[in-house]
Order: C-alpha cells, then sequence, then structure tokens
C-alpha cells in the first residue's frame, strides 16, 4: 500500500514535473509567470507542450481537452487525441504550443446573455498557467478562460484572474507605503467547506424530482429527523466511510488538499473540507472535487446531491468561503498578531474589508443568488440573506477604542480549567465563533457563509476581491498624497469604524429580530429571493466599481445580469413541470387505486352482514377523494401559470416568485397530506424516511 505522500499529486503537472521535465530557462520564465503574474512567453509554450504531452501519456493519456468553467455553473470539455498521421501509415503522439495556449470551443451553444447570436460561434479558450493541468481519466485537462470572439469573458476563471489583479495592484500602493520594498505580490486564498448528501441510487432513481431537478419536491418529514442532533459528528457508517476514503484517494492524486471529513447536522449529510490555496486554484479544485465526489459516489451504489435544499424541512447544505489575503512571502495580512490594537497594517487591511463589505452588500447577496440557495438563506441553518460581520469582542473592543480615542485594555487571557487534573489546560480564544454570520472573523481570515452547495465559489470571490480593491483604491489615493502618513492613516482607520461600524453584528442571526433592526434601524440591505437581487447588479455605483477595477466590462455584467435570471426561471420551471408530471401520473393515480381498495373493503364489511363498522374506510374515503380533486385542480392551476410565463427575464423572473412558487406549494400541501394517510404500499415514491436513512 502506497503512503499518501507517495501518490499525492501523482496526476498533477505540478511544479515537481516541471522542474523536472522543463530546461531550466523554460521553467523559471514560467514560474515568472505563475508567481508574478508577469506576461506569459510564447517562446516556452512549445517546450512546456511537449514535456506536458510527453508525462500525460506516460500516465496512460491518449486525449486533452481545454477544461473550462462557463456561466452553466459546471465545467466543460471537448477531448482531442494527441495523434498526428505518421508517413509509413501508422500515427505519432503530437501536441504543440500552439493547441496549448489556445482551442475554438463553439461560443453560442453556452450562456452568453446576448453577448453572442447562435450564428456567431466562434470562441477561445486560453490557457491558465496559475493553475496546474491535471489528468482525469485518460485525458490532459488542461485549465482555462474562455471568451467570445469579440474578447468578452463566457466564463467565471476570467473575471476571478482579473479581480486577484485588481486586489494585488491595490494591496500593493498600500504594502509600500508602509515601506516594505520586498514583497513582490499579493494573493488571496480560500478553503471551501462543502457540503453533501449521500443516498442510495435505489432511492434515488425511485425519485423524478431527484433525477430531474436535484431536489424533492414533494415529501412528508420522517418521525425522525436531526432533533436529536445524533448525527452530527457521529460515527461515520462503513458504507460512508469507505466512500470518504475513495473519494480523498481520488482527490489527493489530483493535488487537492482535501483534509476533514465529517457528518454534518442532518441525517445522510456530510462535509468534506481542504486546506486553503490560492483563490484561484482553490476555485478550479472545488469544482473538480464535486465532479469527483459524485463519479466516486456512483461507484459505492450511492448519489451524491449537492443541491442547497434537497429535502424540506431539513438542514440544506452550504459552502462556507474561508478567505483571507497573504503576500508572496506568507505573511497574512489578516492576522491580528499579539497586539490588533498597535498593528496599524492589520487594521487598514481589516477595515478595507469592512468598508467593501458595507458598500457592496448587494453584490455579496447577489454572488450566491440562486433558486436553489432561495431556499436555504434565512432558515435556521444558514445565516440570513441580510448581509453582515461578525468580528467577535478583541476586535469590536479594539475598533471602538479607536473610534473613541479611549485606552484599550487589551483582551484578556482566560485559562480554560475542566476539573479534571490529567485533562491539559489551555488558554480559551479571545473571541468566540458565529455560525449564524454571513460574514464572520475567523482569526486571520473571513468565512463568507452564504454561499449554496452546487455553487462555483469564483462569483462570491470575484465580488469579494473586487471590493476590497476598491477600499484599498481609496485608501491608497488618499494616503499617498497625505503630508503625515500616521496621522492619516489613524484618521483614515477612524472614519472607516464610524461609517461602516452599521455592517458589524456580533449577535444571533437567525433572531427575527435582527432583521428589523438591520433593515429598519441600520438601513442594510435585505433580498430574500434571486429576483430581488438581482437587477441590482447593474446599479450604477456596482457598475462603476467592477469596470473601473477591470474586472467586468458594462455588457458582461449585462450578461451575468440576463443569464442569472434566465437560470432562476428556467431551474423554477423545471421543478414546476415535474411537479404537474408527478401530481397527475403518479401521484393522484394511487390516491385513486388507495380510495378504490377502501371502497372495496367497506363493500365487503357490509356484504358480511355482521355489523361491521366501515365508518374508518368511508372517512378515508371522502378524504382522499377530496385530496384527489384538490391535486387535479391545483396541478392544473399550476401548469397554467407555466404556459403563462411571459415578459422579459427580469418580469418572468417577478412572476416565479409571486406565482408560480406560489401554486407549487399549494400542490406540495395537498399531495403531502395525502402521503400520509394513503398506505405505504400504494405510495408511488420513497418517502423521506426511507431516503434518509437509505445509507446503512
Amino acid at each position: 500500500m502506497k503512503l499518501v505522500q507517495e501518490y499525492f499529486g501523482s496526476m498533477v503537472f505540478d511544479d515537481r514535473v516541471m522542474k523536472a521535465n522543463l530546461p531550466s530557462a523554460v521553467y523559471k520564465s514560467l514560474r515568472r509567470t505563475i508567481e508574478r503574474g508577469a506576461r506569459l512567453d510564447p517562446g516556452v509554450a512549445d517546450a512546456v507542450a511537449s514535456a506536458m504531452k510527453d508525462w500525460a501519456v506516460s500516465k496512460g493519456a491518449t486525449h486533452y481537452t481545454h477544461w473550462f468553467q462557463p456561466l452553466t455553473g459546471v465545467t466543460a470539455e471537448k477531448h482531442d487525441s494527441f495523434i498526428s498521421p505518421s508517413p509509413d501509415g501508422g500515427v505519432i503522439m503530437e501536441f504543440s504550443g500552439k493547441e496549448l495556449i489556445k482551442g475554438e470551443p463553439d461560443a453560442s451553444s453556452f450562456p452568453s446573455g446576448g453577448l453572442r447570436a447562435t450564428f456567431e460561434a466562434r470562441g477561445y479558450t486560453a490557457w491558465d498557467p496559475t493553475s496546474y493541468a491535471f489528468i482525469k481519466g485518460k485525458t490532459l485537462c488542461i485549465p482555462t478562460a474562455f471568451c467570445s470572439y469579440g474578447g468578452e469573458a463566457l466564463d467565471k476563471k476570467t473575471p476571478l484572474l482579473r479581480s486577484m489583479a485588481a486586489l494585488n495592484n491595490q494591496a500593493m500602493r498600500i504594502i509600500r507605503l508602509f515601506g516594505n520594498k520586498e514583497v513582490k505580490c499579493v494573493r488571496t486564498s480560500v478553503g471551501p467547506e462543502q457540503e453533501y448528501f449521500l443516498i442510495t441510487q435505489e432511492m434515488y432513481d425511485k425519485r423524478p424530482d431527484l433525477r430531474f431537478t436535484g431536489r424533492t419536491l414533494f415529501g412528508k418529514r420522517p418521525p425522525k429527523g436531526q432533533e436529536m442532533d445524533d448525527h452530527y459528528f457521529g460515527v461515520i457508517k462503513p458504507r460512508v466511510a469507505a466512500y470518504m476514503e475513495e473519494l480523498n484517494d481520488e482527490l489527493w492524486k489530483l493535488g487537492i488538499l482535501a483534509k476533514t471529513e465529517h457528518n454534518e447536522v442532518a441525517p445522510a449529510q456530510h462535509e468534506l473540507a481542504p486546506i486553503y490555496t490560492t483563490t484561484n486554484v482553490a476555485t478550479d479544485h472545488n469544482q473538480l472535487a464535486m465532479e469527483v465526489m459524485q463519479k466516486v459516489a456512483a461507484r459505492h451504489g450511492l448519489v451524491c446531491l449537492l443541491h442547497e435544499k434537497p429535502f424540506d424541512g431539513v438542514n440544506g447544505s452550504g459552502k462556507h468561503n474561508n478567505w483571507s489575503i497573504s503576500t508572496d512571502a506568507g505573511v497574512n495580512l489578516l492576522s491580528p498578531g499579539e497586539t490588533p490594537y498597535e498593528n496599524a497594517q492589520f487594521l487598514l487591511f481589516l477595515c478595507a474589508v469592512i468598508k467593501a463589505v458595507d458598500d457592496y452588500q448587494d453584490l455579496l447577496r447577489i454572488a450566491v443568488a440562486t433558486a436553489g440557495n432561495d431556499h436555504r438563506l434565512g432558515a435556521n441553518e444558514a445565516p440570513p440573506a441580510v448581509v453582515s460581520i461578525f468580528l467577535g469582542d478583541e476586535l469590536n473592543g479594539v475598533l471602538e477604542a479607536i473610534e473613541t480615542g479611549a485606552p484599550y485594555a487589551g483582551a484578556q487571557k482566560t485559562q480554560m480549567k475542566l476539573g479534571v487534573d490529567v485533562l491539559p489546560k489551555f488558554n480559551r480564544d479571545t473571541t468566540d465563533r458565529n455560525r449564524t454570520s454571513p460574514f464572520a472573523f475567523t482569526g486571520n481570515k473571513f468565512e463568507f457563509r452564504m454561499l449554496g452547495s452546487s455553487n462555483s465559489i469564483a462569483c462570491a470571490n470575484i465580488m469579494l476581491n473586487a471590493a476590497v480593491a476598491e477600499s484599498l483604491r481609496i485608501y491608497a489615493d488618499r494616503l499617498e498624497g497625505a503630508e503625515d502618513f500616521e496621522t492619516a492613516l489613524h484618521e483614515m482607520i477612524r472614519k472607516t469604524i464610524k461609517d461602516h461600524k452599521k455592517i458589524i453584528f456580533n449577535g444571533n442571526g437567525y433572531d427575527g429580530s435582527w432583521i428589523e433592526e438591520a433593515t429598519k434601524k441600520r438601513g442594510l440591505l435585505n433580498y430574500p429571493t434571486t429576483p430581488d437581487c438581482m437587477p441590482h447588479l447593474l446599479d450604477e455605483k456596482n457598475v462603476t466599481m467592477l469596470t473601473s477595477q477591470g474586472v467586468y466590462s458594462r455588457a458582461e455584467l449585462e450578461s451575468r445580469c440576463e443569464i442569472m435570471l434566465e437560470n432562476y426561471v428556467k431551474t423554477v420551471t423545471i421543478e414546476a413541470n415535474t411537479m404537474v408530471s408527478m401530481a397527475r401520473r403518479q401521484i393522484a393515480p394511487a390516491v385513486e387505486t388507495y380510495t378504490v381498495k377502501l371502497l372495496e373493503a367497506a363493500s365487503a364489511k357490509k356484504s358480511l352482514d355482521a355489523g361491521l363498522d366501515s365508518a374508518y374506510e368511508l372517512d378515508l374515503i371522502k378524504e382522499l377523494s377530496q385530496l384527489a380533486h384538490e391535486i387535479s385542480q391545483r396541478a392544473g392551476q399550476l401548469e397554467e401559470a407555466v404556459g403563462e410565463l411571459s415578459g422579459t427575464v427580469e418580469e418572468q423572473g417577478y412572476t416565479v416568485r409571486d406565482v408560480l412558487l406560489k401554486h407549487m406549494k399549494e400542490l406540495r400541501m395537498v399531495c403531502d397530506r395525502a402521503e400520509t394517510i394513503t398506505a405505504k404500499e400504494f405510495w408511488p415514491y420513497p418517502s423521506y424516511g426511507d431516503i434518509l436513512f437509505s445509507v446503512r
């Protein structure tokens, strides 16, 4: 059995492989591009392509693909073989620098939001050398950006790279102001915690709603769910443990730093967390991890559900985006140190984040907006749709002292005494954790907890990077022209605290009174659904910031707004059509069949002429008949509502929110009631209890 360190990254064309297989000059040139963002030297492409091909072929690869992230929410790939004909009638294996650098997929067949018409098919993929190539199956996968013939970004990687460059540019201005001439670049890093459900393939195959939409559209809560809190961090079942073991092996081969695994709160729910790495790479890794999670599950007779809310009334799944800023020397710019009150550089970067989150609350909410996540945000399992920041008692005390000019006494160290001599003594952290906060400081990073489990983390990090870059730009503009740097610095920190402290909330985000306080007293934004928030992407302040930072063009923003609203409408419409089909073709007939069975039972009792009471059957028949009528009526209303969808995509979004979802809820209520009084052998689908406890 191989040790992990022997096979970790074995399917990745990483730095170890490049150093061993590339000429020294080529390797150094490529490292400059990766580490400092220097322009790629076209002359290195052929050498890299040749080495990459030789390495991939030695690993059994026969094809290559430009692996990219279009605006579908999943990855895309078109495979080409390495073979080229040879004069003797055979083939040779070739791969050129031109093929490495550029590909040409059909741009019109992916969502473009009007940037491309059907007849305007040409698009380009461009190699991203900052993210290592890897082998999947027999294919060399080359991470790439994806753009249109006109140069507009049609993917999530390109704006992410732009946002990282924008933050680096502005952060370096601040670093230089503090006299640091050694740092060459500043990067953001992310560690995305990934929640998911595991159910058996057998249960999944029997549920059309799961197969078509990723979530159950009907179903009553089981007698036992998550009430006992016994699943959270509980003993991992052998079948799940076997899945996790193989998943780790597959991820480690791909260089993905899978670190932590455990049972989550809900039955059948679990979590995987990696060590954090550079944001661009972390985004690629998370997309790849979700794909591998589903493939490995299939090999174990399981299905991995990544939907944000697969079961009504049961905790949904999120993705916690742990975000930080570091220099190329490894210095974390969000680390307070032992004395945060005296750490001016840390305080300035902290204030930049506070200002960014307050100024661009709407962009952070938009970044996590999907039809699936709308079911989760605001429930007692996820942060509310109102964005706020948790800092904890120590940092809150520091900021209050700076604002008021009062002396800061410092955080008191408290030793934990557990009352048992053999247990170790340790100091309590100066700040608690707050799992109800959308954006919580957790020691040397911020945990953005609003992302849904199926979301690409690219969108959230694009907006976060860009907003913080804008704060740093404003700071640098003022400080570079200041007569007295220290005085100007202190005044800027104090002013930021005063102007933006309304975004800081250290209390219980699940408390209903918080929403009222946040919106009515503090003036924070509350956008409960995707149609509420998405149009604000095109608010002038947002367009101005994102275009000035070079993250998006106005046309790209307009396309994103249309695509995301269209995706919302399509997602809910598919769910509505699935509900109509299930209700009419299976649920209503099942209710009718059971009703007939009860009629036969009542008739049999009567024919015995033994004085048997058939009141039970008759009462049930009456209720089932009424429910069958309501199911038919509600299904018809829902179908009619779908058929009447019209207008602009924004208008359709509002109709879906106000009309379609209402009819879907009403149909579900009557069908779920019917499930509770229909004999199990007649009900056409596995129950929640069957599904959630199917993995033993």
